[in-house]
């Protein structure tokens, strides 16, 4: 269920609204309960009009004797509707009458117990939904405590779905972007768009900010988007304060623009908080960053063990540089995804966000990553970016299910749809990639080697990877590896290391995929070899595995710090 609160001036314009039956929809209109059993009914009565104005003054009583002492609030009413599902059954009028009762109790309109609770009427005029009227002062004359009334209101409605047998709605944590008015969306439907001028502002905010490594750059790039104008706001000191941006050619009735605050297009794009991102971003002349798609593939791989092991705020970091990665992609791909790849961002625009605070400086190494990659030249096939899309699927998955254990029921919808969008862009981008691959595929003696190799470092998913479609394309970039010099058991054994596969629905892939990011770092020289055999030989500790990104963070043992 889902209720919508507005507050107003006319309760008899309201009730006219409710009790019009030439509106579309509105079917046999009458009152299911109120502040009193006595209460005249407009939609039972032989005289539907008289009988609509004696409700309207009744209603209206406490807030004229408050008038007269100059106490009433100017907008004195208070209008509730609320909505089920699609897919719930019909409720009676009895059941209906006792949710509404719930819902001015817990809103504090009509507590109970409280002789002097505001009046309230309910209507249903049609079979999914009711309208709660009510005025704001109380009969000792004083304005109702209403405050959050939403919030309240959705808290019991939530209780409700569950005690009713219907469906649970996906609750938010007020951190959601603000939907588009119906007022925007009509206007966008006349005019032939299938979006409205907030959401593709949000868009293309957005991905200025993915772009940017600083907030003039930002600005710069806001500046020099066509469709859009942009106005900067400065404070006396001639530090930029704020922006505003509107889409050309979008204007109100008296034909000027329509400017929209960062904020007012979402809660993370307000310029204080695009500042605190931009800040916590990795120069792009860092030497760590030899293949910058390869950095950002490696970064988004670490994302899903931060999610499991790392503080909420850490975790919450890495999911909006993530964001800004989905962000940033459209850039970079073929024309032939892009709608799939901007389809996921927006879907995971709402999963960057939840009610914990961000560190951010603790995503520096992905966000430097994309900056970079945006930066280079598209690659001229799709194997750098089905890499990046196959770790970016088990990020999704990681994701829903932090949100979940959290209880953020919007992110977690947000994320499944992601998900799907993600599958389908990566699903036509592998194809040509791991065809070229299957078709190097090596000898017998040489894939019966690998087997042997998957069986001793892989047990759990050895049968799973060598029965997988893939499995051609992975024996094959395990040949190349060890053709260019690399240890093939010490690719697979980092590229299982790096982490587990059990989210993979092609465990093949995953390791094609790793074992070709691994296997484009420089081969280690001889004397490197060398070095590592005497110091392995020197030094008689525990077996020491290959060292990984996830290992290397970890403390030594104590042998090894007391030699």
């Amino acid at each position: 269920m889902i209720a919508k609160i507005k507050n107003g001036q006319s309760m008899a314009g309201l009730l006219h609204y409710l009790f019009n039956t030439r509106k579309k929809g509105h079917t046999d209109p009458h009152l299911v309960a109120a502040w009193d059993s006595f209460a005249p009914d407009p939609g039972r009565a032989t005289d539907a009009n008289a009988t609509r104005r004696r409700l309207v003054a009744d209603l209206d009583l406490h807030v004229k004797q408050a008038d007269r002492l100059g106490r009433a609030p100017e907008k004195h009413v208070w209008h509730c509707s609320v909505r089920a599902a699609e897919t719930d059954r019909t409720l009676s009028d009895e059941e209906w009458a006792g949710i509404a009762r719930r819902i001015v109790a817990a809103t504090g309109i009509a507590p109970d117990g409280d002789p002097d609770g505001c009046r309230w009427v309910a209507v249903r005029h049609a079979p999914d939904h009711i309208h709660i009227a009510a005025t704001k002062v109380r009969a000792d004359l004083r304005t109702a405590r209403h405050w959050n009334d939403y919030l309240t209101a959705d808290r019991e409605l939530a209780t409700i779905e569950t005690e009713y047998d219907l469906f649970q709605v996906a609750r938010g944590d007020r951190t959601a972007a603000k939907r588009p008015t119906r007022a925007e969306q009509e206007k966008a439907k006349r005019a032939g768009q299938a979006r409205t001028p907030r959401e593709r502002l949000r868009t293309t905010v957005r991905t200025a900010v993915a772009a940017a490594t600083s907030t003039e750059e930002f600005i710069s790039l806001l500046q020099h988007t066509d469709h859009i104008m942009v106005d900067v706001k400065h404070f006396p000191s001639g530090d930029v304060r704020g922006y505003t941006v509107t889409l050309k050619g979008d204007a109100n009735a008296q034909q000027e623009p329509i400017w929209y605050s960062g904020s007012a297009l979402a809660p993370d794009l307000s310029l204080p908080k695009i500042r605190k991102r931009l800040d916590a971003t990795e120069p792009q002349n860092s030497p760590r960053i030899t293949n910058s798609w390869h950095q950002a593939t490696a970064a988004t791989e670490r994302i899903p063990h931060r999610l499991a092991h790392a503080e909420d705020a850490a975790a919450q970091a890495h999911l909006a540089a993530f964001g800004e990665a989905l962000d940033a992609l459209p850039l970079r791909a073929p024309q032939t995804i892009r709608p799939q790849l901007r389809q996921a961002a927006e879907a995971f625009e709402r999963a960057t966000r939840s009610r914990v605070q961000a560190e951010h400086q603790h995503a520096r190494a992905l966000r430097g990553a994309v900056r970079a990659m945006i930066r280079e030249p598209a690659p001229k096939d799709c194997a750098l970016l089905a890499m990046f899309l196959d770790a970016a699927i088990l990020v999704v998955i990681a994701a829903a299910r932090w949100h979940q254990l959290r209880h953020h029921d919007q992110q977690v919808a947000a994320a499944h749809q992601t998900l799907i969008h993600l599958q389908a862009a990566y699903e036509h981008t592998a194809v040509a990639p791991l065809t070229a691959l299957a078709q190097r595929r090596p000898p017998p003696q040489v894939v019966q080697r690998h087997i042997l190799l998957i069986h001793q470092i892989m047990p759990d998913h050895a049968k799973q990877v060598a029965e997988d479609p893939s499995f051609d394309a992975l024996t094959a970039a395990l040949a190349a590896a060890e053709k260019a010099g690399h240890d093939p058991r010490k690719l697979l054994q980092q590229a299982t290391d790096e982490r587990a596969l059990d989210d993979a629905r092609s465990p093949a892939r995953v390791l094609t995929w790793r074992v070709e990011r691994l296997s484009a770092r420089p081969v280690p020289s001889e004397r490197a070899r060398v070095a590592r055999i005497r110091s392995a030989t020197r030094w008689p500790v525990a077996p020491v595995r290959p060292t990984t990104v996830a290992s290397a963070s970890q403390p030594q043992p104590p042998q090894a710090r007391r030699r």
